[in-house]
């Protein structure tokens, strides 16, 4: 009896310490959306297949995240040892070194079926910094039924005179149908990244190229002009308080006639589960303004491996993982082929299943693909990279600053006049700061 119930305490400290010894924990931060939380419903099928890695999570608020993490890695705090970033920290983040390069993804992983556009936002010299979980850009989601009740087609590639037409004629406030419904919440991410997108079309750009802010400039004039102007006339009530989420749910409730935001959000407003309107839906490419730059931005939710970490290996064995064309597939098996995310992989946009459960896919490429981050619709040269931010470190002070004054002209608590001078001087006067202007 004791030889027995010393050899069970001997199997059960076995059981107990092995284990426990080897357990290497990995604390990923990242963001409360949709394809994030579904990520982390998922990783069982990681972590049977590596015991020895098990997984902490704090999933935070967009806003909060970024202000979490950007203190941790520039104070190389070490909570993190897989960040969620987006295509805008990762070039300053390597170009300061706090970021590992990710050249142990595994053989199996295929970096070169990255989609260009994006891997070229995520890189550094050639090497990637950051490995794309969801890539996007901007695009119209529109009624098809609104529309030919108007009396009119959607181009491929509308004007901005166009939306303003059909924004227009769709809207009936009467019953709480708006033509367009765009973003107006203050902040880099939310309202300038729109309102930077848009600027580009215009023919604006945020500095010159020796770095003095521009919005003095008739093209920003032009730009603020025409949107305020275009959501005071067919845009929701409140709209200065709107960003994604608020837009998105009017337009799956059937409040807007068109849409111009994410083209992740594609779908979430064709699944019937999500969208009143989801048989009614169309694409187009974001609007331009006849200069050669349609209005649309490019970004990537990315996981990258903080240079602080003490557990690089691991991390980087969990982010090939979640950014794999296995993991797509997995998503697939679960939830469907529609609701993998998007725009990461040439091969996913190849895949006949894909294409056949997303209506969206083409649409989704093709913004893609031709947004250019060195570039606005003017032709006129940037000293920043970024198609709705500039790749600085003031830009996100900066740009919901400006957000701010923006949204004050949306409210018709300014004019676009004094929104756009209180822009130039705040802008000014932390360039001066910052020390790039005298």
């Amino acid at each position: 009896m004791k030889m027995m119930i010393g050899a069970l305490m001997g199997a059960a400290s076995l059981f107990v310490v092995g284990p426990a010894l080897a357990e290497t924990k990995l604390t990923i931060a990242t963001v409360n959306n949709g394809d994030m939380i579904r990520m982390q419903g998922l990783t069982d099928e990681f972590t049977s297949k590596n015991p020895d890695i098990s997984l902490e999570w704090v999933t935070l608020e967009e806003n909060v995240l970024r202000q979490r993490v950007t203190t941790d890695i520039a104070t190389k705090g070490g909570q993190f040892d897989v960040l969620t970033i987006g295509t805008y920290e990762v070039p300053i983040w390597a170009g300061k070194g706090w970021l590992v390069p990710l050249d142990n993804l595994g053989a199996d992983y295929d970096v070169d079926d990255l989609l260009p556009a994006i891997r070229a936002g995520l890189s550094v010299d050639g090497k990637l910094y950051a490995a794309p979980f969801y890539g996007e850009s901007s695009m119209v989601m529109y009624r098809k039924d609104l529309m030919e009740k108007a009396g009119l087609t959607m181009p491929d590639q509308p004007t901005w005179d166009f939306i303003a037409e059909a924004a227009s004629k769709m809207t009936d406030k009467a019953s709480e149908t708006y033509g367009i419904c765009l973003r107006g919440k203050a902040g880099w991410g939310e309202n300038m990244a729109f309102l930077t997108a848009m600027s580009n079309s215009f023919g604006a750009r945020w500095f010159d190229e020796s770095w003095k802010p521009q919005f003095d400039q008739p093209e920003w004039k032009e730009t603020l002009t025409f949107y305020v102007d275009l959501m005071n006339d067919a845009g929701p009530p409140g709209a200065s308080s709107n960003g994604f989420n608020e837009n998105l749910a009017l337009f799956n409730s059937g409040k807007c006639g068109m849409w111009i935001d994410a083209t992740v959000a594609a779908s979430f407003v064709t699944n019937p589960k999500d969208s009143s309107v989801a048989d009614k839906v169309g694409f187009a490419l974001a609007p331009n303004k006849g200069l050669g730059k349609n209005s649309n931005w490019l970004w990537a939710w990315s996981l990258a491996v903080p240079a602080g970490s003490q557990k690089a290996d691991a991390a980087q064995k969990f982010v090939a993982w979640a950014t794999s064309k296995e993991y797509l597939a997995l998503v697939a098996a679960k939830e469907g082929w529609a609701n993998v995310p998007p725009g990461t992989r040439t091969s996913l946009y190849e895949n006949a299943d894909y294409k056949a459960a997303a209506p969206f896919a083409e649409m989704t490429l093709r913004a893609i693909n031709s947004a250019d981050p060195s570039m606005t619709g003017n032709e006129k040269p940037k000293p920043y990279i970024g198609v709705q931010f500039a790749a600085i470190p003031e830009f996100q002070g900066l740009g919901t600053a400006v957000g701010q004054q923006i949204a004050a002209a949306l409210a018709g608590q300014a004019t676009a006049e004094e929104a756009l001078a209180n822009a130039q001087q705040l802008t000014e006067r932390e360039m001066m700061k910052g020390g790039y202007i005298k």
